[in-house]
């Protein structure tokens, strides 16, 4: 009985093996077509390290076509401004002589987290990517904006870059639908 087991797996063998391998091509050969496709579209923006990075980072972008890997750049854009927005909220307690620019700045995120990604996104949603570009680049804008409002060191420069070269990234996805 253990030798007619041993033999019938050892006929079977080849056929698992081979099946496996087979499947394992199939997987291979679809997540390098994702990576090809997030590469075609990132060398289509100004920021291409930026973008793949970004894009890598979010499991669902494997899948996306380029609608998708806008409305994940999009959703990027929108979790950097988030954090920013936290962050001014933190300096407004702490740096009372900052005051001034920092409420510019926090107006400036409002805008981009309540007026510019949500006409973005619910513009790719309905298939009219000229709005969804114009949401991200003004939300390029208003973090140029908020860091211009500073006269010297900006406590938010890094942020107001992450924010603006995401956004500059999602304009150009964006734009590749139109």
């Amino acid at each position: 009985m253990k030798n007619s087991l041993s033999l019938s797996f050892i006929f079977l063998s080849p056929s698992l093996f081979t099946a496996t391998l087979l499947l394992a091509s199939q997987c291979i050969t679809v997540q390098s077509a994702a990576n090809d496709l997030i590469a075609q579209t990132c060398k289509q923006t100004p920021y291409y390290s930026l973008c793949v990075a970004s894009l890598k980072s979010v499991p669902k972008s494997s899948g996306a076509d380029v609608r998708g890997l806008a409305l994940i750049m999009v959703d990027i854009v929108r979790a950097k401004a988030s954090t920013a927005l936290r962050f001014i909220n933190q300096e407004l307690k702490r740096s009372p002589g900052l005051r001034r620019p920092l409420r510019f700045c926090a107006s400036s995120y409002d805008a981009i987290l309540t007026a510019d990604i949500p006409e973005a996104i619910e513009a790719l949603q309905k298939g009219d990517p000229k709005f969804a570009e114009d949401g991200t680049n003004d939300a390029a804008v208003e973090a140029t904006s908020c860091e211009d409002g500073f006269h010297g060191k900006s406590p938010l420069a890094n942020l107001n870059k992450e924010v603006h070269d995401t956004s500059v990234v999602a304009s150009a996805i964006t734009r590749l639908l139109l």
